[in-house]
């Protein structure tokens, strides 16, 4: 396995709580944005959390910690095919693993 970092820590607002949620998750990284998977889909916290206040922040460890806020959104993969077999594509590259609910991060 590679240097690059395995983790990105995301952290979203609790949409029912009102609390900061943070999580650790894989993730790639695809022409400056960043793309986590969530394989519960909507049942997870997390993108409940994101589907109600998109606003997150996040954190990259590795030889350049990176840290930034941005905005999350759920990749369509009807309406963006491209993206979404891009990502698949990574993932499955990175971790052997891909399938669920992709959700894309934009730093600002």
């Amino acid at each position: 396995m590679s240097d690059a970092p395995q983790f990105i820590y995301v952290a979203t607002i609790g949409h029912k709580s009102g609390k900061p949620h943070l999580i650790e998750i894989w993730f790639v990284e695809r022409d400056g944005r960043y793309y986590i998977v969530s394989e519960v889909r909507e049942k997870a916290a997390w993108v409940q959390n994101v589907m109600h206040d998109p606003n997150v922040a996040c954190y990259l460890a590795g030889g350049q910690n990176t840290h930034f806020r941005g905005t999350a959104r759920i990749v369509d993969s009807a309406a963006e095919p491209e993206t979404h077999a891009a990502v698949v594509a990574l993932m499955v590259s990175k971790y052997d693993w891909g399938d669920g609910l992709i959700v894309e991060l934009k730093p600002e």
